[in-house]
């Protein structure tokens, strides 16, 4: 439940160096040309797949 040696910082860092975070893959909206996550709606123009699905015209009410 205890560690034996302690680890030093290079060691602990070094290992911790595989971790890395992936950039997420984005795809451009055919319909108003801004970047977008793959499969889902856009969130400027509310188009996904050709079909408008969000309204973006609506204002929506902040608290």
């Amino acid at each position: 439940a205890v560690p034996k040696i302690k680890v030093s910082k290079a060691r602990r860092n070094s290992r911790k160096a595989n971790w890395k975070v992936s950039t997420p893959s984005v795809v451009k909206c055919p319909h108003c040309h801004e970047y977008t996550l793959p499969h889902q709606a856009c969130s400027k123009c509310g188009y996904y797949k050709g079909e408008q699905i969000i309204d973006t015209t609506k204002k929506v009410k902040e608290n």
